[in-house]
């Protein structure tokens, strides 16, 4: 993997770290080939349950696409990589995977925070799409995903005038999960994904599965998605070891099937 994105697994969690706080975090073609790379392994790794994406230093998560890099010719590596921009926008991940917002998250920074699940976010941490002032929109899901995370009002508000919101609103908003002093954001990211990995990896995706997909559907959708996880959950190794363990007052061990 290259030096551009750390990785490092602790029991069931994975842990990837945008590695550019000279730039940033800014995203080039490298960090989108690392990250789309470390992705694609981790959709098919079995023993990966959760995953935690943060920016290294704290002054940024990231500040979304670098633009040198871009008008050096790398639109297309940055943009073009599976699972598109910084090869997560346009990925489809089963599993839960948490933002860890180590300082901004602006532009394209906050559209891959979009792209994660939750939010854990450093006290001092920033939040917004300032597209509009450069002359530009936000183009990788952020015009989309924002007014499904905040009141239309309010992500209007983001995009029309540029302007960012601080980790504080961002928590009043539901923006984000948790906000924690900076120098516990690890922790609290890392016992989030723990917390998340007691349980069993299968009812975990497909828990996440039913409820995006539904999102904007009606009830009728909501229970065809319903039956069809139950379907293959309840069916599954994992219940019934989680009936048994519950019966016999221990904690399951999970196989993911």
């Amino acid at each position: 993997m290259a030096d551009e994105v750390l990785r490092e697994r602790r029991g069931h969690v994975e842990v990837l770290t945008i590695n550019r706080p000279d730039a940033r975090n800014a995203i080039n073609g490298a960090v989108s080939a690392a990250l789309s790379a470390a992705l694609d392994e981790l959709t098919e790794d079995p023993d990966a349950w959760v995953v935690v994406l943060t920016g290294s230093g704290d002054k940024a998560f990231s500040a979304g696409m670098d633009l040198k890099a871009f008008a050096a010719g790398e639109g297309a590596a940055i943009m073009g990589v599976a699972g598109g921009f910084g090869g997560i926008a346009r990925r489809d991940l089963q599993k839960p995977i948490i933002a860890a917002v180590n300082g901004s998250a602006l532009a394209g920074g906050l559209e891959v925070m979009l792209s994660c699940d939750l939010v854990v976010a450093a006290d001092h941490a920033t939040f917004g799409i300032p597209e509009a002032t450069r002359g530009l929109i936000a183009g990788a899901g952020g015009l989309f995903r924002l007014p499904r995370r905040l009141p239309l009002a309010v992500a209007l508000e983001l995009a029309l005038t540029g302007d960012p919101i601080d980790a504080a609103r961002a928590y009043a908003l539901g923006l984000v999960n948790r906000v924690v002093p900076r120098e516990h954001l690890m922790d609290a990211a890392l016992a989030l994904a723990e917390r998340i990995a007691e349980n069993a990896p299968l009812a975990v995706r497909y828990s996440k599965s039913v409820m995006f997909g539904s999102l904007g559907g009606d009830d009728e959708l909501g229970w065809r998605l319903t039956d069809e996880a139950v379907g293959t959950v309840f069916s599954s190794a994992d219940a019934m070891e989680g009936s048994v363990a519950f019966a016999e007052k221990r904690r399951p061990n999970w196989q993911g099937s």
